[in-house]
């Protein structure tokens, strides 16, 4: 008997985001949000945080991927990941040397480009004034049992500036946000410097990396394949309007910048392209038809993929779909190969001896405690440490 993978359900018959149910009442279909999952990370770019930078590029994957197997009440999450920076001397002092750098999103390859594109310099890291930005400046659910976390990443004292880390952390608990203190040094200057309290203050757990470590990379025998996967894969996007152009070249150059940081940075990338976490509603046709963000019959001839232009609007249709379903078999393969890729990993993983925790190890143990407190389950259990 034909096994249909798990995940590959939630990506045709979930729709990634919403769900419909039959009202009790009315007999009518409603439609039901499916959970929540917001991320907010918050990083120092002060002069010292260069390595921290260099944990989030290439941790980032690993981190998303914790959701590709989190279901609760059997519907995948809808994730969104939202970046501040903090801490530089080039930012405006009057706005607390704090930028905004992407709101809630999930557009993922503009996570991981703004990520490459971060750099440090001096400053003055206000752990508070930035914690109180993102409670204030985000659009965060109003649902209480959506995950709502804060992560925030330093070394310098919680307490610096001008706005109460207590003030800040209390009013994210009070709308159901949970703030995550991870200090970067050792466990002890941590707690000196207030970053244990701030967490403690919003139910979050306090974490201590060595933000200079090299992340470890595991080669696997799956890696090969899932590259020549991921190329296919790629094959199947069709950029049309006014932002696929540039955002096609988006994916291009993160799928560069993973290859260029390892081959496991890579093969994550390429899991969480056939996760159901991966969205391109806004340029590509497929997500834009799947999620009903396009009708096909209105679009312009110029606005359409090239090879589109000159098609029946029954070719087009056709085309699509077809490319969608081409799109799905090609994520099915991925997902039972990363499949038995994490399993060597976490093999391998075992025969290593432990270390410091790095930015997305301590992100990954947090995040996954948290989920399931708010009765999100996992597939399978994975390592909190990356590989």
């Amino acid at each position: 008997m034909k096994t249909i993978h798990i995940r590959t359900v939630c990506l045709l018959l979930l729709a990634g985001s919403l769900v419909t149910t039959t009202g009790a009442q009315s007999g009518h279909m409603i439609v039901q949000p499916a959970p929540r999952v917001q991320m907010a990370i918050l990083l120092d770019t002060s002069g010292s945080m260069s390595g921290l930078i260099d944990q989030a590029r290439t941790e980032v994957w690993a981190i998303v991927n914790q959701f590709i197997t989190a279901t609760r009440d059997g519907k995948a999450p809808d994730l969104q990941v939202a970046l501040y920076e903090y801490g530089k001397s080039a930012l405006p002092a009057e706005k607390g040397y704090i930028r905004q750098i992407v709101p809630f999103t999930h557009d993922l390859d503009k996570i991981s480009e703004e990520l490459f594109a971060l750099k440090t310099n001096g400053g003055e890291e206000y752990c508070g004034w930035v914690i109180k930005d993102a409670v204030e400046g985000l659009a965060w659910s109003g649902v209480p049992n959506d995950l709502k976390v804060i992560f925030i990443a330093g070394n310098e004292p919680f307490s610096q500036g001008p706005v109460k880390y207590q003030d800040a952390c209390k009013s994210a608990i009070a709308k159901g946000i949970v703030v995550n203190t991870i200090h970067c040094g050792p466990e002890n200057a941590g707690v000196d410097g207030k970053w244990k309290d701030g967490a403690l203050l919003a139910d979050g757990q306090f974490l201590s990396i060595d933000h200079n470590r090299a992340v470890v990379h595991i080669a696997a025998p799956q890696d090969k394949e899932l590259a020549e996967l991921g190329a296919k894969l790629n094959t199947t996007y069709l950029a049309y309007g006014r932002l696929g152009r540039d955002s096609a070249a988006r994916q291009s150059a993160q799928d560069m910048n993973a290859a260029a940081s390892s081959s496991t940075v890579a093969t994550q990338r390429v899991a969480a392209k056939a996760s159901f976490n991966y969205r391109n509603s806004a340029w590509d046709l497929v997500d834009a038809l799947k999620y009903e963000n396009a009708d096909l019959s209105k679009l312009k001839a110029e606005d359409l993929p090239e090879e589109m232009r000159k098609m029946t609007a029954e070719e087009q249709k056709a085309y699509v779909e077809a490319k969608a379903k081409e799109r799905a078999q090609i994520q099915q393969q991925i997902q039972q190969l990363n499949d038995a890729r994490t399993k060597y990993v976490a093999e391998q993983m075992k025969k290593q001896a432990g270390g410091a925790e790095t930015l997305g190890s301590a992100i990954i143990e947090a995040v996954r405690k948290q989920a399931e407190a708010k009765q999100f389950k996992f597939e399978h259990s994975s390592s909190s440490k990356v590989d």
